[in-house]
């Protein structure tokens, strides 16, 4: 192999914008981005952090490097992999908050990947990020492909929030006519559009098409892309929730699980609270309901059986039964976050704390933790609130936390009272 031929790029990086004017599509989220940026030269804004969401391959993070380049900040980049500890995302903060090394107006922060953070390893790392935010006096910028997630709630209350979609299929094409132009390519547009198609709104796949079709060719026809098959993707909540209510046949319903990064449970979360917003039509509404409902008796009954020959049946009711009980028009909806999942998240420290006192409760009166809970709790409810110096000899036996205590009493003065006879 030649050094040239060693030293070639790939095309992604080799056409990789260098200016905003040179991105693909999101037009109006790109402005929005801009407006952003630019009030930071007014001072520091009510939001100091941006996410920028979408699906990936819609040029998230090329953005994020344009704009620095194109505004003269320098730009200091963490990704899922950096992003594990809290004391290296303080320290890396915290440097890039002291000034600029190379002469540029200022530092941007970029977290990348931010949803890419999970497990044990990645503890106190989040946590860190808010606090970074809280306190930064430059502009952050956070990426991510799915920021939906129940844990990532408080972060997103600290942002703006700018989505990025997946761009149309015609201004791809424009992007992979400038390419073939610039590498003397003649490409039939029919081909083309075939290339844009299938990589479904994903820039970077559409370019790696271009660019394994073209090896050892000056000319492009249809019959050189039709082997090109459908790529599995992974849909976010937004994205599959609009294939789904917008789906005119049971087969194009049915195969959205496949696409979908939801599992099942949460997919039908997403669908019934979205369901009164996507169908205003009564009859519309009472058969996708109905539909669902089927489908929640039948993973009901799985459970209770284990007999998993039944989840066919609860998966076509929840995509193709909802879906054609569709008759009019499909239209767009804003979707909205389940109810539910915020509510249990809510609620998440609450129900630890009452489960462990049950636990304890169990363990040291020889009973089970529902009669624990339906039995006993109720009446330690009433010692509690009634008499503390009992309340504290019970606690002791127990072993029970200050917060569990105020769990059990519900109120904050008489649990530091009982908290004070424990320690007599």
């Amino acid at each position: 192999m030649s050094a040239r031929a060693s030293l070639r790029l790939p095309w992604v990086e080799k056409y990789r914008p260098r200016r905003l004017a040179d991105m693909v599509g999101n037009a109006s989220a790109i402005r929005e981005i801009v407006a952003w940026l630019k009030s930071w030269e007014k001072g520091i804004p009510e939001k100091r952090a941006l996410l920028i969401y979408g699906p990936p391959g819609v040029g998230k993070t090329t953005l994020v490097h344009v704009l620095a380049r194109e505004f003269g900040y320098e730009l200091i980049e963490m990704n899922a992999s950096d992003l594990r500890r809290a004391e290296d995302i303080r320290r890396i903060a915290r440097a890039a908050d002291i000034g600029s090394l190379f002469g540029s107006r200022g530092r941007i922060i970029f977290f990348d990947e931010v949803d890419g953070m999970s497990g044990t390893e990645d503890r106190g790392g989040l946590a860190e990020i808010m606090e970074v935010i809280k306190e930064t006096r430059i502009p952050i910028i956070l990426a991510a492909n799915d920021p939906w997630d129940p844990r990532f709630r408080p972060l997103r209350d600290l942002c703006k929030m700018v989505r990025m979609d997946r761009p149309r299929p015609s201004d791809i094409v424009k992007l992979l006519r400038r390419i073939c132009l610039a590498e003397g390519i003649k490409a039939d547009p029919a081909a083309l559009r075939v290339i844009a198609e299938n990589a479904e709104g994903d820039i970077r796949s559409a370019i790696n098409d271009l660019e394994a079709i073209a090896e050892g060719r000056k000319v492009i026809t249809v019959d050189d892309v039709r082997h090109l098959a459908k790529r599995n993707r992974q849909h976010d909540a937004f994205a599959t929730l609009k294939m789904l209510f917008s789906a005119r046949r049971c087969d194009q319903a049915k195969a959205i699980l496949s696409q979908s990064l939801l599992d099942y449970d949460m997919l039908l979360q997403w669908i019934h609270e979205n369901l009164p917003y996507q169908y205003k039509d009564p009859e519309e509404l009472a058969k996708a309901y109905e539909a669902l409902s089927k489908a929640d008796m039948y993973f009901g009954r799985i459970v209770k059986t284990q007999n998993w020959g039944l989840l066919s049946y609860a998966l076509e009711m929840m995509t193709a039964g909802v879906a054609m009980a569709r008759k009019r028009p499909y239209r767009f909806v804003k979707y909205q976050f389940p109810q539910r999942i915020l509510l249990m998240a809510k609620t998440k420290e609450v129900r630890r704390l009452r489960e462990e006192i049950c636990r304890r409760i169990a363990s040291k009166c020889h009973v089970s933790r529902k009669c624990a809970n339906a039995e006993v709790l109720p009446f330690l409810r009433v010692i509690f609130e009634g008499n503390p110096k009992m309340a504290a000899g019970i606690a002791k036996w127990l072993d029970l936390s200050e917060d569990m205590i105020r769990f059990i009493v519900g109120d904050r003065r008489k649990a530091k009272e009982i908290v004070k006879y424990m320690r007599k």
